[in-house]
């Protein structure tokens, strides 16, 4: 039978690692976000290790505090030494791990935290990774979100990853997926910066009333240019899965994909054209593509985005580039 550990975040003192206040653990989301801090697992928590112990599993819930106590956990996922000294998942483990999530940015900082102990460092990349990885499966993991299933998203506020993945929900579900099954494999966005994205990424702001602010950049995705940076852009949307990918009447990405190793990007361009009668009218240009990689380069000082629902500023070129079916979930 298997171990499980339940992991649930929580503040702590190291802020700047992403597990205090203004990281990514439980300050990140607004309330919603807050609901899961504490010592006390919450009632899906107890409820999915309920259910996981009525099977028989071994159950331990833990909550993390900071990033070396969600390193803690990860580690019990290590295969054995290998002779290069490289840490590295166990395939065939019998520990399996589902993060109790209060908002996608939560699900993104164990994730983060797994590639940085599972990916070497370019000068000691070992023979048996693959040619278009930087690093090798990582171990799947169960999702548990903490809040209550909603049939569709509300107007202003985008489903989470676990909806987007039609991933189940309820605590029992959720156990009987990890226990008996299947692994699916999904894509992740690696970024220059260190960190990861799972959904997406919007780039650019809204004033008061909700309109969005015009900025300007570079986009290029491989070979593709979307914007040179001499116009204005309303959005830049870079899509793995289906998140942060409309404006109020106006969907920039047609069919994102996870599983189709491969990035979609999207800008939204103001552009002026004439009707037949000679009348100039504004409408939005939306330019789309898909590659291997997707590079940013501000023109403005100061461009905010949101990444997994993360508030970020992009002051300097950035880029993400596709690990096909790096990262897996556990699926009933």
């Amino acid at each position: 039978m298997y171990d499980v550990v339940l992991l649930t975040l929580a503040p702590g003192e190291d802020d700047a690692a992403g597990c205090g206040a203004g990281g990514e653990c439980c300050s990140v989301g607004g309330a919603t976000g807050r609901t899961g801090c504490g010592d006390s697992p919450r009632v899906p928590v107890l409820s999915c290790a309920d259910a996981l112990t009525a099977r028989g599993a071994r159950v331990e819930t833990v909550t993390a505090r900071s990033n070396a106590e969600i390193d803690e956990v990860l580690a019990r996922l290590d295969g054995p030494p290998r002779p290069d000294g490289l840490d590295w998942p166990d395939a065939d483990g019998k520990t399996r791990l589902i993060v109790a999530t209060a908002s996608d940015a939560q699900l993104r900082a164990v994730i983060r935290r797994m590639v940085r102990r599972y990916a070497p460092p370019p000068s000691r990349r070992p023979a048996d990774l693959a040619d278009n990885r930087t690093l090798p499966d990582l171990p799947p993991v169960g999702i548990l979100p903490l809040e209550p299933t909603r049939p569709a998203p509300a107007p202003d506020r985008p489903r989470d990853l676990a909806g987007q993945l039609g991933l189940p929900r309820e605590p029992e579900a959720v156990a009987a997926a990890v226990l008996d099954g299947r692994v699916r494999r999904l894509d992740l966005l690696r970024t220059d910066g260190g960190s990861v994205t799972l959904d997406g990424a919007l780039l650019g702001a809204a004033n008061e009333a909700g309109q969005p602010l015009a900025w300007r950049g570079r986009v290029e995705v491989d070979d593709t240019v979307l914007s040179t940076g001499d116009e204005p852009l309303l959005a830049c949307v870079i899509g793995n899965a289906g998140g942060y990918a409309e404006l109020p009447d106006l969907r920039l990405l047609s069919t994102p994909d996870p599983t189709d190793g491969r990035v979609e990007v999207a800008v939204a361009v103001p552009v002026v054209v004439r009707s037949r009668w000679g009348r100039r009218k504004a409408r939005l240009e939306v330019r789309r593509t898909r590659g291997r990689a997707v590079a940013v380069n501000p023109r403005d000082p100061e461009v905010p985005f949101l990444d997994d629902g993360v508030t970020a500023t992009l002051t300097r070129k950035r880029s993400w580039w596709i690990e096909p079916g790096a990262w897996a979930v556990y699926d009933g």
